[in-house]
């Protein structure tokens, strides 16, 4: 079902929202971006619609709820060990159509990979439910149409996209379309709105040979990329994670294990005991990335595991284009075309 709303039914939806979910969306924190003068889309929980941003592209992607960037697993002492709770009141997530694809990806890797889920991925995840943020048009460095992950189905409770004034819903729940039709200015159909096309392009190659993995089109970025790994914090289908405990006492007995999250770009990610290290020019841990992003993720799981978001090309301090390594690495496999 469809419901047109203007800004204060919107704001209605979100307060009936606000008492059965805490609502997690993309905020504006004015001057916090990178500069003193430049703001950031972030996400932050929110109660009324004027906090929501859906006319941008957020800067960083809604995984944190999901993976938090450091999480203590569990506390410890000699006797017992403990893991702590967290907040049990669902969540609704405000998300576009290519981070509802990355959502499959970051469940493959937590939920579907192995015997046992991940406990404690799982327990967050058993609390979400989500939004679906339409696109009207592409933003800069996307190349979602090529990653067929520009348009979503299902999966969300309702899809939120304003227009001027006016904000547009197509409910898929019941239950929803109950309390939008209480607060709607009328009813009609409502197709969400997504992208076909992008500016950036890129082209996948079905087959990779294993010389790509020694060809000289990685050694530019030995020099390139300094290493920060803000390409993987800010993706929305990285789930690299180290652990670190901390002792609260001198025998090391009484403590916190914490999952921090980690890069693959980052020096001494592949650091193991005795000494040895693995990858240790950025080329050789550019390769890695991009190879398991659109190679052998999919040998394993069948799609790919990027889903051309772009928030790696607009984040890097280094103008370092991830499409453009996508399209090197399809023209050293042979140059097959779109």
């Amino acid at each position: 079902m469809g419901f047109v709303l203007n800004k204060s039914g919107f704001d209605s939806v979100l307060a009936a929202l606000a008492e059965q979910y805490r609502i997690y969306a993309p905020t504006r924190k004015v001057g916090m971006g990178r500069f003193t003068d430049t703001d950031v889309i972030l996400y932050d929980f929110v109660t009324r619609a004027d906090e929501i941003v859906l006319d941008k592209k957020s800067d960083y992607a809604f995984k944190e709820f999901l993976t938090p960037l450091s999480e203590t697993l569990f506390y410890f002492t000699e006797e017992e060990r403990k893991s702590p709770e967290i907040d049990q009141k669902p969540v609704l997530i405000f998300l576009r159509s290519c981070d509802m694809h990355a959502l499959k990806r970051l469940d493959q890797t937590f939920i579907e990979n192995g015997k046992k889920s991940d406990w404690y991925y799982q327990r967050r995840r058993d609390l979400v439910k989500f939004v679906l943020i339409g696109c009207r048009e592409s933003f800069e460095n996307c190349f979602c149409a090529s990653m067929g992950s520009n348009k979503t189905e299902d999966g969300y409770l309702f899809s939120i996209e304003n227009d001027g004034e006016l904000f547009r819903s197509n409910v898929l729940d019941p239950d929803m379309a109950k309390l939008f039709s209480a607060h709607a200015e009328l009813e009609e159909e409502v197709i969400p709105s997504f992208v076909t096309e992008n500016e950036t392009k890129v082209t996948i190659p079905e087959i990779i040979p294993p010389e790509i993995s020694k060809h000289a089109l990685w050694d530019e970025y030995n020099t390139r990329c300094i290493g920060c790994g803000r390409c993987n914090f800010v993706c929305p289908t990285c789930t690299c994670f180290t652990m670190q405990d901390l002792a609260y006492s001198e025998n090391g007995k009484a403590g916190e294990r914490r999952r921090v999250s980690a890069s693959c770009m980052v020096n001494g990610y592949t650091d193991v005991a005795g000494g040895g290290s693995y990858r240790k020019k950025q080329g050789e841990r550019m390769r890695f990335k991009v190879m398991h992003k659109i190679w052998t993720f999919r040998k394993r799981y069948g799609y790919d595991m990027c889903v051309g978001c772009g928030r790696c090309d607009d984040i890097c301090p280094e103008y370092i284009s991830y499409s453009n390594i996508i399209n090197k690495v399809n023209e050293a496999s042979g140059g097959q075309d779109e």
